[in-house]
């Protein structure tokens, strides 16, 4: 599984969209340094693109998890459902990975998660996942085990019928 952390690196951040084309993300942070990372929420790969192309909220890595006061970017500016503009997305992202300043430089995630996310526990029953999935108009649920660390993603492909009735047939009837 692909997870982000709330404070994210920005090289680390272009060469995950790069290389994936995921549609969203589990979020995680460490609560306490002695304890495992926990689910936080989710973020979309359409706000992570606008988040990239602007660099006035990126920030150097400090020794904690705080951040400066930077003025994140405006509810309408993330949630306007815009698609990017691929090439200056590639260019960006291109530079993002092998420029070394952005090796240095980081984004605070927290504003832009929807902490509201659903999530399933590993063992929920996957006629219930595939009601939720139904009722909510889900793209992606994440999956946590029973301490709130992710596990999993399942996308609306995985509960598509003919390749969820060959997945079921095959767990009850192994050759």
């Amino acid at each position: 599984v692909r997870v982000l952390h709330l404070k994210e690196n920005i090289a680390s951040l272009a060469r995950l969209l790069a290389s994936t084309s995921h549609g969203g993300f589990p979020v995680v942070c460490r609560p306490k340094p002695d304890h495992a990372e926990v689910f936080q929420g989710t973020i979309k790969r359409l706000e992570l693109c606008v988040l990239l192309e602007n660099e006035h909220i990126f920030e150097p890595e400090t020794n904690d998890d705080t951040f400066s006061s930077s003025h994140p970017l405006s509810y309408e500016k993330i949630t306007v459902e815009k698609l990017p503009n691929l090439s200056r997305l590639t260019t960006l992202l291109n530079r993002y990975t092998t420029d070394p300043q952005y090796q240095q430089l980081f984004i605070n995630l927290e504003p832009y998660i929807n902490k509201s996310a659903m999530s399933v526990q590993a063992h929920f029953s996957l006629q219930r996942t595939y009601i939720v999935f139904r009722t909510l108009g889900l793209r992606h649920l994440t999956v946590v085990d029973q301490q709130n660390r992710v596990v999993g993603v399942i996308t609306r492909k995985d509960l598509m019928p003919f390749p969820l009735e060959e997945r079921l047939r095959l767990q009850q009837d192994p050759q």
